[in-house]
């Protein structure tokens, strides 16, 4: 059973707004609804919500925009997109956001929970971590969502971010494939591609390559994914 979330749900569609907003709050969650990018920007403020459900054509503005918007505001809340736009260009722009989680209209409500389930449960795990994680001079505290370089930089991550540098991590000195990548962070979907993961290595790789002492390397391993080592001192 889902605990209690604060959701904003940004949606234009009159009846999908609502159905949202009352359905999961008969759920026991405390929810906001927002038609317009304007309103969202209020309530986003006001609100401070946990989970962002976020439509993209908006009447007054793009949720790509927006939620990069907020993303820049806040890192710690769970964003997904709930969009007609089916097209992998878009997708990809949505992860490469931060988004959690694209999910295409039409979609069944159970389907919605169940990837908010997930999410929660990601969050849960983040409870269990240390408060920080050393590594030469890298630093890691997933449970602020923030990392440090080899140059003192605080570096804000997206829960998908911290999401695959837990399971690189886990799996340090092995192997570690794409598609493994994709269904422990996203689930069997059919989006992200491959090259949407890439992208988010790209980014792990540009903080780890600060440190002088080269203590953390993100290994590419040539049609399979890539390896997480760590160097002995």
């Amino acid at each position: 059973m889902m605990k209690e979330s604060n959701i904003l749900i940004v949606e234009d569609d009159n009846n999908l707004g609502d159905t949202l907003s009352e359905y999961l709050s008969s759920s026991g969650h405390l929810c906001s609804l927002a038609k317009t990018a304007s309103e969202a920007r209020v309530l986003f403020h006001e609100k401070n919500p946990d989970i962002v459900l976020m439509d993209i054509t908006l009447p007054d503005g793009n949720g790509l925009e927006l939620a990069r918007e907020f993303r820049k505001t806040r890192k710690d809340f769970f964003l997904l997109f709930l969009s007609a736009l089916n097209d992998p260009d878009t997708k990809v722009e949505g992860f490469e956001i931060g988004a959690e989680d694209y999910i295409t209209k039409p979609f069944a409500i159970k389907e919605l929970l169940i990837r908010l389930t997930r999410l929660q449960e990601f969050q849960k795990d983040l409870s269990k971590d240390e408060d920080e994680i050393s590594i030469g001079s890298l630093k890691i505290w997933f449970k602020k969502f923030e990392v440090m370089d080899g140059l003192g930089a605080i570096i804000p991550l997206s829960q998908k971010e911290c999401a695959i540098l837990k399971l690189l991590l886990k799996n340090k000195g092995n192997a570690t494939t794409r598609d493994e990548i994709i269904d422990k962070i996203w689930g069997e979907d059919k989006y992200p591609s491959h090259r949407t993961v890439d992208n988010y290595i790209v980014k792990l790789r540009k903080w780890s390559d600060t440190d002088s002492e080269n203590k953390l390397e993100i290994q590419s391993i040539r049609g399979i994914g890539y390896k997480l080592n760590i160097k002995d001192s």
